[in-house]
């Protein structure tokens, strides 16, 4: 059956998909995060980086690797590694996805594996800050404790209880796949924003998974076609 548009509930990642963290944010991280990790665990930069690359892989969050397995605080593994001095003036807004997202019916909401420091700093630069309901961030995806940021289907659930809507109202907009399969296996719809993917994997993406409801270049593309 199908939802009505005005009844849908949105969530929207934020990085590579409501703006072009690969231009600049994601680099800025990478290295925070690993001269984080060299500093409190005594690791050479390339076992850092490993490291960092491998939890992320493992669990969708460096932060729940070195939590799960090192003790390391969440607090102050996000204020540490997300200062990101001069990062403001790499990002940049465009009117026309602040007038798709006003104009697209159904509750909105972020939802990202940031922390609410950056996530506001960054919807504060690049002109959304207005557009959402609320802001779901790393800090409320914890479970007895435990970090569980997305794929984590635990959190999903823990997440549309809060809202309380069932997961057939949910649309998922997201860059990446493995959010997006965890999404649809449990009901959600899913959108693949393709906007800031990069050229060299043009031809991969050119095939949709058939866990991916849509896809889209544009958040227009959603006001324009909205069925699905």
């Amino acid at each position: 059956m199908r939802v009505n548009r005005r009844d849908r509930v949105w969530l929207f990642d934020l990085d590579d998909t409501l703006h072009n963290a690969s231009h600049q944010a994601f680099a800025a991280l990478n290295a925070s995060m690993t001269a984080y990790i060299e500093t409190h665990l005594g690791l050479s930069t390339e076992a850092a980086v490993a490291l960092r690359h491998r939890y992320w892989l493992r669990y969708g969050a460096t932060l729940t690797g070195l939590q799960r397995h090192h003790g390391i605080k969440p607090a102050h593994f996000l204020h540490e590694t997300h200062r990101l001095p001069g990062l403001d003036a790499h990002l940049h807004g465009h009117p026309h996805d602040l007038a798709a997202l006003r104009q697209l019916p159904g509750r909105k909401f972020l939802m990202t594996n940031a922390p609410l420091a950056y996530a506001e700093r960054v919807l504060a630069a690049i002109g959304l800050s207005s557009v959402f309901e609320g802001l779901i961030c790393i800090e409320d995806m914890a479970c007895f404790g435990q970090s569980r940021p997305k794929p984590d289907a635990r959190m999903f659930r823990m997440v549309l209880a809060r809202l309380k809507v069932s997961p057939t109202r949910c649309v998922l907009v997201e860059d990446t796949l493995i959010h997006q399969k965890t999404a649809h296996g449990l009901g959600m719809k899913t959108v693949w924003m393709q906007r800031w993917l990069r050229r060299a994997g043009r031809d991969r993406l050119a095939r949709r998974p058939a866990y991916v409801s849509r896809r889209v270049a544009s958040l227009a593309e959603l006001v324009r076609s909205p069925h699905f």
